[in-house]
């Protein structure tokens, strides 16, 4: 799929002005959750609602992190997601439920989000 970066904001859900806008963030299908660095969580008031989750890294390692819930936008996607604390060392990145969330698919050629599209929805109950 090629790799690419994108600008993102995270906004505190409570407090909408609490915020921090990260530039150059990797954008990774591979990825199930968005990490964000815990530094910057904290900064704006993102809590921990899930102490120690587990994750398994693209090297087979198995770590734990913490895991809150934040407001995020990139362009003219938004989306309420859950952000695992990223620590020292982690790759802050937007993983494939962040973007599922933003309706957006990945454009591998000019590198960058684009609508995904009409959304899946169930029938009409008279339709059964």
């Amino acid at each position: 799929m090629g790799v690419f970066y994108t600008d993102a904001t995270v906004l505190n859900l409570k407090d909408e002005s609490r915020l921090v806008r990260l530039t150059g963030v990797l954008v990774d299908t591979g990825s199930e959750a968005s990490w964000i660095p815990r530094q910057l969580l904290e900064s704006i008031g993102v809590e921990r609602r899930k102490k120690d989750q587990s994750f398994r890294m693209a090297n087979g390692q198995i770590i734990t992190r913490g895991v809150g819930y934040a407001l995020m936008r990139s362009g003219v996607y938004e989306t309420v997601d859950e952000v695992v604390f990223a620590e020292d060392g982690d790759l802050p990145l937007l993983g494939a439920r962040t973007l599922e969330g933003f309706n957006a698919r990945v454009d591998p050629v000019n590198k960058r989000l684009v609508a995904a599209g009409p959304i899946p929805a169930a029938g009409n109950i008279e339709e059964m």
